[in-house]
């Protein structure tokens, strides 16, 4: 009876909380049978947990920037320790006997709640977190209402994938003043590189009474009897950990779990909720718009689960949801998913600047392989800064604009932070490298302007062109903010820096129009390009030339291709005071994107990989730049004129910059 009014308080207390909390941090579905399903990661910027739909299913557990290599280098999935197979009077629970079945994800707390009635005999929730305050450690808490007398068995088999070798399997047992400490550890060598990845894991219960724990076959596994009524409650925890972060990654995993066994789950839920309660102080509200508001959120949740401050980490283009683009980081980072950390988080924007300045050394390396001065960045960087591009891509060879990218976000980290000391000692010593690498780069025409010949373009249906105003247009940036860095670092830059930037060609048509690339003839484009050059370079500002462009390229964006071109498009036209046009251009960038249930954007409209944190990073701009009007200026953050959609109220930006300072927009 004790436990049925406990149960019952507890239903007491989910229901209000559901009740009175804003409903635009949840996402929820109630379609067990739908044929498409794709997940949503639950990260903490060093594991990602992809649940599935099917009872107690993960898909996989990612690893960041922990890599094996074959023919190019890939991320490695974990080892999985969060398997659970639960039986009811020996039934297996699968698909087969589950009704009534909701998940919900919780992206306030972080936390996937699934719940559903097994085999008409007890009703299960269960819910999956990546826990924020322990980045290999993730918690599965499980509440079980039984329906029927029945006995539940469950066991936690960790699972190995075929990207491994030499698997190695250790049980422990140990009692802790009173706490019972099972353990399971699985460990294995990577094929290739031989990275000895870790996983253990351990039930907890706050009551153990008439549970049955055992150990066997290496696997740990419990049974209980559950009269009519009965409630019963456990969790899993577990740890994966690797060789990249420890000598002993082994001991290490068996080390974590006995330490959140202690800490119980109380306390682990308590610190995972104030951990996220500080991401969350960068935030966006959206007051008229649902529908927006939910979108905006989710983007924002995978760019924070994909992230930590002092990781020295970057964020793949599908963060810790998949091995897609094999975990390489592009300048998907930099363009597309750095901006909005800028602004919202300083420790994740950090971590990104960290993650290019420790593999400045690999830049020189490519640099010098290839002729150039200065240091080169890789188009696909993994682990070691090196090229990873596979080599049937032309990307690899040349799409050099990457380079500037990589230091304009550096002096924008300098803007927004005013770190002096770290221009100095960090910041300008990449500047000036890529500067040196943009000039060795550049060839003198004869009416002494600049070229850079034979390059891809943003636009990767461009291969071997000269001029792209992408390219050039980013070189020119980065050496003009490289000789303003040097003026604070109390050096003289080189008079050629700005002989070049001023000298580099942007090919325009008769009709003023900003050509991709010389000789460009209207064919259609990957993705936007030449309209980079308004926004997010700044280089292009008369509104007029801009509206051109705009018009000229936006029917020739290939529908088909990713889908963070309508976001800049729609932070232009925002810009302009054009807010209703934005917001087409913004659900063009979402609706034909989104897959269910949760909405998780593909990569381009209609396609199937998710979870593509690039289109997540330009949703965020087109609401942060382009309708709230933020600016990120040699001067710090400024607010330029901006218009919102004609049903939006208010757009509110909280959490920006190092003075976390809130900006407002309201409908006018």
């Amino acid at each position: 009876m004790k436990k049925w009014i406990v149960f019952f308080m507890f239903l007491c207390t989910l229901s209000v909380a559901k009740a009175t909390d804003d409903p635009s941090w949840t996402i929820r579905t109630t379609d067990y049978g739908q044929e498409r399903y794709f997940g949503v990661a639950m990260g903490n910027g060093g594991i990602g947990i992809l649940p599935e739909k099917e009872p107690f299913a993960i898909r996989h557990v990612i690893l960041n920037h922990v890599f094996d290599s074959e023919e190019v280098s890939k991320v490695l999935r974990g080892i999985n320790p969060y398997g659970l197979q639960v039986e009811i009077d020996g039934l297996p629970i699968n698909g087969r006997q589950v009704s009534e079945w909701e998940q919900e994800l919780n992206m306030k707390e972080a936390v996937m709640s699934t719940q559903f009635v097994a085999a008409q005999k007890a009703k299960i929730e269960y819910r999956i977190c990546a826990l924020r305050h322990m980045p290999h450690a993730g918690l599965i808490r499980v509440k079980v209402h039984a329906l029927e007398d029945m006995n539940l068995n469950v066991k936690n088999p960790i699972a190995v994938t075929d990207e491994y070798k030499e698997e190695k399997s250790n049980l422990l047992n140990m009692n802790v003043n009173g706490l019972q400490m099972n353990i399971a550890r699985r460990s294995a060598s990577s094929k290739h590189r031989g990275v000895l990845v870790s996983a253990s894991a351990s039930f907890l219960f706050g009551d153990m009474k008439d549970v049955d724990l055992q150990q066997h076959d290496n696997t740990n596994r419990f049974t209980i009897s559950l009269k009519k009524g009965e409630d019963f409650s456990f969790a899993l925890i577990g740890a994966v950990c690797t060789s990249r972060d420890f000598i002993d990654p082994q001991n290490e995993s068996d080390r974590e779990v006995s330490y959140a066994m202690c800490e119980g789950v109380d306390r682990l839920m308590e610190l995972h909720r104030r951990h996220w309660a500080e991401m969350w102080k960068g935030d966006i509200q959206i007051e008229g718009d649902e529908e927006a508001q939910r979108v905006v959120r989710l983007a924002l949740y995978d760019l924070y689960s994909s992230a930590r401050e002092n990781s020295r980490l970057s964020i793949p283009p599908f963060g810790l949801s998949s091995q897609g683009y094999n975990g390489h980081i592009f300048w998907d980072t930099e363009l597309w998913m750095y901006p909005p950390m800028l602004f919202l988080n300083q420790g994740i924007a950090r971590s990104m600047m960290d993650y290019r300045i420790d593999r400045l050394d690999g830049a020189r390396k490519k640099a010098q392989a290839y002729g150039f001065q200065g240091a080169m960045f890789p188009w696909e960087s993994d682990d070691t800064g090196e090229e990873a591009c596979p080599t049937w891509a032309m990307t690899g060879a040349f799409e050099h604009h990457i380079t500037p990218d990589v230091a304009i976000a550096v002096w924008n980290y300098y803007c927004m932070s005013k770190d002096r000391h770290w221009l100095e000692t960090e910041g300008y010593p990449l500047l000036k490298e890529v500067a040196a690498f943009c000039v060795s780069r550049v060839d003198k025409n004869e009416d002494g302007s600049y070229s850079i010949r034979n390059v891809v373009c943003p636009d990767e249906y461009a291969i071997n062109v000269d001029d792209n105003a992408f390219t050039n247009g980013a070189a020119m940036l980065a050496l003009r903010n490289a000789t303003k860095a040097a003026a604070i670092c109390g050096e003289k830059a080189p008079a050629v820096w700005k002989e070049v930037a001023d000298g580099l060609r942007i090919p325009r048509s008769e009709e003023g129009i900003t050509l991709e690339y010389e000789g460009y003839d209207g064919r259609v484009i990957k993705q936007a390009d030449a309209n980079l050059l308004a926004y997010p370079l700044g280089i292009i500002t008369d509104p007029e030339t801009i509206r051109k462009d705009l018009a000229y390229y936006e029917g020739k964006i290939d529908k088909g291709g990713p889908t963070m071109s309508f976001s800049a498009l729609a932070t232009q036209h925002a810009r302009l005071g054009e807010g209703d046009k934005a917001y087409e251009l913004f659900l063009q960038a979402v609706r034909p994107n989104q897959l269910p249930p949760f909405g998780v954007l593909a990569e381009s409209a209609g396609g199937s990989n998710p979870d593509f944190m690039t289109g997540a990073g330009g949703l965020l701009q087109t609401v942060i730049n382009g309708f709230c009007g933020l600016e990120i200026t040699d001067q710090g953050v400024k607010q330029v004129s901006s218009s919102l959609p004609k049903h939006w109220k208010k757009v509110t930006v909280t959490g920006v910059g190092p003075e976390r300072k809130t900006f407002t927009r309201e409908q006018r």
